[in-house]
């Protein structure tokens, strides 16, 4: 069930009443209902390992609470927890990958291939329920929280359905703790207009963001990335630069509407997303970019490596390690492990040469507080992740690697001026809406950025007109411009697949 759907659309409101209107006591289980129906729309036997990686979660953090100590039986009890919901997720996720790997081996030194014993689908939204629950288990084990004893409520925790496919993957200290208070809240502070209007602006810009503008890009990144071998430079950059506003509108879209129906139920989720093209650095880029994740990898992942505490090599290898881990999170497949590898580079090189930079500035007197001088750091660090996103959006590393080469000796600049851009395809009436979209993506990110407020609070203090017509003015983008229909193949969100 896509959030851009006529079933979503009809599923949400009657959550949203029922939810409302009925006794405390039921509230919670019947968010779960509607979240474990909402998870059957897409695989009704995918549902059996939620609920699995759910009970074994929730009895390792029942037995990690009465763990007096971090001892050898609360750190067996833990690496039993992570063995069982990390062996699922490598199982469905990662088995085809390691049998490719094999036979490349095997077939390179003269044995014969093996054969794949079964086919299966990819489970969507393994990759942040499994995170999700893994990060309670080891909150527990830290002695961050208290175990949750209430099967219902810890089940709603790792099912809820707004964050479930593709997050922002929620820490217990904040959605578990907004759980528990379900039952004692009254209708009143439930049903808030403010809030709720708040909420549905989100939802809103959400859709603006998916149907105006990604799904637009998509076609460009899409029509030049299945056949980048016809293609010269301009086109091959300009299709990098489409698909990377793309998956930023895409996924940012994604856990704006999840925040938005949250928050009409009186949810609060983390942003996921705070105007990551705007960073002058790759280190902020990633506390901007994927924030529920990068955060994990860093809290659970790179701090126990030893990150910043120990000597400058084990640092660096740290990095490079919790990056090659994302990489391998977001897909079973080389180019994506050098996709993080790259960032991983990116970062430690930054570090390497922070000292050198900041003195060669000193040097040169410049103002790192001028408006060029943070301009230029922006153009620098967004060309870094074009680069980067080659890797990402190809279909492996020989093709990436091509795309690269094409782009060095394949110039063509005659295709900003002779139409071959209009041949993307996009005619010129879609470039136009689409810049019209950009604008607007442009100004709300500006508010973000520069006023701190997203784009629902920052409505809620305005004039009645000035919100009702931006409202408009994105309804009408939606309902004219938004790319559906029947001649139109509706496209899943991109971070489905990880």
């Amino acid at each position: 069930m896509l959030f851009h759907s006529l079933k979503f659309l009809i599923f949400f409101p009657i959550v949203v009443l029922i939810y409302f209107i009925i006794p405390g006591k039921l509230k919670t289980f019947w968010l779960l209902l509607a979240s474990y129906y909402f998870y059957m729309s897409w695989n009704v036997k995918h549902t059996l390992l939620i609920a699995c990686s759910t009970i074994v979660t929730w009895v390792g953090g029942l037995l990690l609470g009465r763990c007096r100590t971090r001892g050898r039986s609360a750190k067996a009890i833990l690496v039993i927890g992570i063995f069982i919901n990390l062996g699922i997720l490598a199982f469905f996720k990662y088995f085809d990958f390691m049998i490719g790997n094999l036979n490349a081996v095997l077939v390179k030194t003269g044995f014969a291939p093996v054969r794949k014993p079964f086919d299966f689908i990819l489970p969507v939204g393994i990759s942040f329920y499994t995170f999700q629950a893994l990060g309670y288990m080891i909150d527990i084990y830290r002695r961050d929280i208290e175990p949750e004893t209430n099967l219902i409520r810890y089940a709603l925790f790792v099912s809820f359905f707004p964050q479930l496919v593709a997050g922002p993957i929620e820490r217990s200290k904040n959605l578990l703790g907004q759980i528990r208070a379900i039952r004692d809240m009254r209708f009143k502070k439930m049903f808030d207009y403010e809030r709720i209007a708040e909420g549905l602006v989100l939802m809103l810009w959400g859709f603006f963001q998916k149907l105006v503008i990604a799904d637009r890009l998509c076609i460009v990144a899409d029509q030049v990335y299945g056949s980048w071998y016809f293609y010269g430079t301009v086109e091959l950059i300009v299709a990098t630069a489409a698909f990377s506003i793309q998956i930023y509108c895409d996924f940012a879209s994604y856990s704006t509407i999840a925040m938005g129906a949250a928050k009409v139920m009186g949810f609060t989720l983390m942003e996921n997303f705070r105007t990551p093209y705007f960073s002058k650095s790759i280190r902020e880029f990633w506390r901007r970019w994927h924030i529920s994740l990068s955060t994990w990898f860093k809290d659970y992942l790179y701090i126990p490596l030893g990150g910043s505490r120990c000597g400058a090599v084990r640092r660096y290898l740290n990095l490079i390690v919790t990056f090659l881990v994302s990489g391998l999170w977001h897909g079973a497949s080389w180019h994506y492990v050098c996709w993080g590898a790259i960032h991983g580079i990116y970062q430690t090189v930054g570090m390497m040469t922070e000292g050198v930079r900041r003195r060669l500035r000193k040097k040169a007197g410049v103002d790192v507080r001028a408006f060029g001088y943070r301009a230029g750091q922006i153009a620098v660090t967004y060309v870094l992740t074009l680069f980067a996103l080659i890797f990402f959006r190809s279909e492996s590393l020989h093709s990436a690697a091509g795309f690269v080469k094409r782009i060095v000796t394949k110039p063509d600049l005659w295709a900003i001026t002779d139409g071959t851009l209009g041949e993307l395809g996009l005619g010129y009436a879609e470039w136009l809406i689409l810049a019209v979209a950009l604008l607007i993506l442009l100004l709300v990110s500006l508010i973000r950025e520069y006023k701190n407020e997203t784009l629902d609070l920052f409505l809620s203090r305005q004039s009645i007109w000035f919100r009702w017509l931006v409202i408009v003015i994105l309804f009408s983008f939606i309902f004219l411009f938004g790319m559906y229909g029947p001649d139109y193949d509706e496209s899943q969100f991109i971070y489905f697949q990880f």
